[in-house]
């Protein structure tokens, strides 16, 4: 009885202290148990692919948001995003979750800094209370509300009066009325919705989706207004209008009733209100040809209509406001000193200095959200957490120091200290030693990656990581040293007046036939100079951490090409179409349509995916499977590593040259453990370039623009990944690399370092030169980091 006791006691006392995880089999991990202690700060490490993610993000995370959607009720979590419950044994001790990832934060162009966070709320509080002239309530400065329009537009009834509002008044929004606060117009050119010496019955509208023979086409040629066998070019005007502009009206085809609309406002509600990076590849280049973007005319791009840019505070209206550097805006709000508006002033400054204290100053609160990196938009997201009053919450970040200086990572770092002091848990997912060398604890997962990792190599202090030996460990001091001799540059591009946004009318030679890297702190202009100066032709390949066009049937075998040898070869095998190795064409399962997994709409509750009972998640008709090469079906092609399927077509019956080369040079950029048919929804954005990278190592010659390779890299994969380039600039390419990785750094031929700050504080060159120069200059922020990293 006392015994029981005891141990209730001691597992409280344990669940009050530690997160305990048991038996943890989420994706790879292997029947993993690890104690994590709360309120300490603790970091993830291990080699991509180790199951890092796995543990915290699908298992911890994961679970605690679960459990708190659950907490609402069933019409509540009929809105929020289903979530299964890992495959773990015993989760212990959770609090609650805040993920603060690196997920861009979508391309709605509606949605900017200032959106995303609370300082655009702030900002128009604080022009409805002090701008003059007084316009009206908050919403009079948001380019997100329209205006009412009409007499009576608004009739809302005083709580216990009975009485309605008067009709003269209405809520009346800041949005521009020209371009519908989305700040630029389009214009369509005609000439690509329809050819006009064709009629409508031979295909006149080449719009996508508009066959002769179709239901839009029909709707058109049986309304009545237009003549279906005249060419468009012999139209009336008032034919001309209906075509193209006529307002939606009932017509009647072949007995039904169908809205009837002009072509011009039917495209834009079809396609311009669409996300243009979710549209499919010929939807994007129509809209590309057809469409052009130009700043409205009457609001000069601010979204915002004639009231709201007329009310000023100080000389400075909202729109300017925002437009600000945000750290100049900072100090605007504390020159402000109005005493009625105080806490008000208070509050919006301390969000703007937490803007500043996270490296995100340069940027301003029109910023569109969806141009941020995944790093900046980590660092947004962190905005509304410094602030934070809540306390033991568990906060999980990956990759936190992605994209940033090494001058910046220090600051991360005291960020992410304060979080902990505030006695919250916090656990980081991280690649960095200057990272892993703050934390209280760590966990090492590994020994490798995918069925090779999953496993806990180690657990504790940073002290005791060093002296284990562990793969991490045995890295955690890695140096790479500055180069005894550089190559010589062949030949250089030149960019003359650089100006795009706060470059500062630069003009500096990249040289060619060499490593050359761009360094330089967050916002300092370095994507500015490289992606908005160098020629847009055929031979630069730009090979940034963007999202993979495709959807979660598209994996690394279909993006490469690979999956084409492979299934010729299996159809030569077995003497049948190669379509029957596809799970999105003939050999599909006929239940879940190849796609492995069905979806259950449950209504109001949430829908769940399962996976498909006929063909076990395995996509192929079971008939399919019967077909063998080298022994194996082509489900168990699709699940093997691209280390095992090098392995398997590289000799012996199923030996397949083609398909040897593609995986060759997926394992060479480091992503030797991704399955080949992993959906590419699931990579990482290091992941994602990678891939590209490898997608394009085919050609040779040529200039390479990579963009912060190491994101997501192991400190053992780095040396890889510098390998890699150095064959890439021996075989004839150009290397242009953005790095802030001192490996990288100390690894080139010539670096170009922009600077000295961020925003307009940056822009210019402030070095150019050998690495062993810039160590010996030492002046700049960069060459101070790049000397204590060389010097150990």
């Amino acid at each position: 009885m006392t015994d029981n006791a005891d141990g209730g006691a001691r597992h409280i006392a344990d669940a009050h202290d530690t997160i305990r995880v048991r038996g943890a089999r989420e994706n790879n991990l292997r029947d993993i148990t690890v104690e994590i202690p709360k309120r300490r700060l603790t970091v993830f490490t291990g080699v991509s692919g180790s199951g890092k993610s796995s543990l915290v993000f699908g298992t911890i995370a994961a679970e605690s948001q679960r459990m708190i959607n659950e907490t609402y009720s069933a019409f509540v979590q009929g809105f929020m995003p289903s979530l299964g419950r890992p495959d773990v044994d015993v989760l212990e001790g959770l609090t609650t979750a805040i993920i603060v990832d690196q997920e861009r934060m979508g391309a709605n162009a509606r949605s900017t800094v200032g959106t995303a966070t609370d300082a655009n709320a702030m900002l128009r509080i604080l022009f409805s209370r002090l701008g003059r002239p007084h316009i009206g309530s908050p919403q009079a400065f948001s380019f997100n509300v329209a205006s009412a329009r009409g007499s009576g537009a608004l009739q809302v009834e005083r709580a216990g009066a009975g009485t309605p509002v008067p009709a003269s008044f209405r809520i009346i929004g800041g949005m521009c009325p020209r371009c519908e606060g989305m700040g630029s117009v389009t214009d369509i050119d005609l000439s690509q919705l329809y050819d006009e010496t064709l009629s409508l019955s031979q295909g006149a509208i080449t719009v996508p989706g508009y066959t002769a023979d179709g239901w839009m086409v029909r709707i058109y040629a049986e309304s009545g207004f237009l003549d279906a066998d005249k060419p468009i070019r012999d139209y009336t005007e008032a034919e001309r209008h209906d075509f193209l502009y006529r307002e939606p009206t009932k017509v009647k085809i072949v007995g039904t009733n169908m809205t009837y609309e002009g072509l011009v406002p039917r495209v834009q509600k079809s396609f311009l209100a669409k996300d243009r990076e979710a549209m499919q590849p010929h939807i994007r280049a129509f809209v590309d040809r057809a469409v052009t973007y130009t700043t409205c005319p009457d609001c000069g791009g601010t979204r915002l209509n004639e009231g709201a840019r007329s009310s000023r505070i100080a000389g400075v209206n909202i729109a300017e406001a925002c437009a600000m550097q945000i750290s100049d805006l900072a100090e605007w709000v504390r020159s402000l000193g109005e005493p009625s508006a105080g806490p008000l002033l208070e509050k919006l400054g301390q969000t703007l200095d937490s803007f500043v204290q996270i490296g995100l100053g340069y940027l301003s609160l029109d910023r569109p959200a969806g141009t941020l990196s995944g790093g900046e938009a980590q660092r947004t997201k962190m905005i509304r957490h410094l602030g934070s009053s809540l306390t033991d919450i568990t906060y999980v970040f990956d990759e936190p120091t992605a994209g940033l200086h090494p001058h910046d990572v220090q600051r991360m770092n005291a960020l992410l200290l304060q979080l902990r002091d505030k006695g919250n848990t916090v656990l980081v997912v991280e690649h960095k030693p200057e990272t892993i060398a703050i934390a209280d604890h760590v966990v090492d997962l590994g020994p490798g990656a995918g069925s090779g990792g999953g496993e806990i190599c180690f657990q504790g202090t940073v002290e005791d990581l060093t002296a284990g030996d562990t793969l991490t460990g045995r890295h955690l001091g890695d140096r790479t040293a500055l180069k005894a001799t550089v190559r010589s540059p062949q030949g250089s591009i030149p960019i003359r007046g650089a100006s795009r946004n706060n470059l500062q009318d630069v003009d500096v030679d990249i040289p060619l036939g060499v490593l050359a890297v761009i360094t330089g702190v967050a916002g300092s202009g370095k994507s500015s100079l490289i992606h908005g100066s160098l020629p847009a032709d055929a031979e630069v390949v730009s090979v940034d951490q963007s999202p993979i066009r495709g959807s979660r049937r598209s994996n690394p075998a279909t993006y490469t090409g690979l999956l084409e040898p492979i299934r010729k070869a299996f159809a030569k095998a077995n003497g049948v179409k190669p379509a029957l190795f596809s799970a999105n064409s003939e050999g599909a399962c006929p239940v879940c349509n190849g796609a492995g997994v069905i979806y259950s709409d449950l209504g109001m509750m949430a829908g769940v995916a399962t996976v498909c009972e006929v063909c076990e998640g395995r996509r192929f008709d079971a008939s399919v499977l019967e077909y063998r090469l080298g022994g194996r079906d082509i489900s168990e092609v699709l699940g093997m590593s691209v280390a095992a399927a090098t392995e398997f077509f590289g000799s012996g019956e199923a030996k397949l040259p083609a398909a040897h080369a593609i995986l060759r040079r997926l394992g060479d950029v480091g992503l030797g453990y991704l399955t080949i048919g992993q959906p590419l929804t699931t990579l990482s954005g290091g992941e994602r370039q990678r891939l590209k990278l490898a997608s394009h190592m085919a050609q040779r010659g040529g200039v390479y623009v990579l963009d912060e390779p190491t994101t997501g890299l192991h400190l053992a994969d780095v040396a890889q990944l510098l390998e890699l380039l150095d064959r890439l600039v021996d075989s004839g390419s150009s290397v242009i690399v953005i790095e802030h990785h001192q490996a990288v750094m100390a690894h080139a031929d010539w670096i170009v370092d922009i600077g000295p700050g961020a925003g307009h504080d940056g822009g210019r060159v402030v070095y150019e030169g050998t690495p062993a120069d810039l160590v010996q200059d030492a002046r700049t922020l960069t060459g101070r980091h790049l000397a204590e990293y060389v010097r150990g």
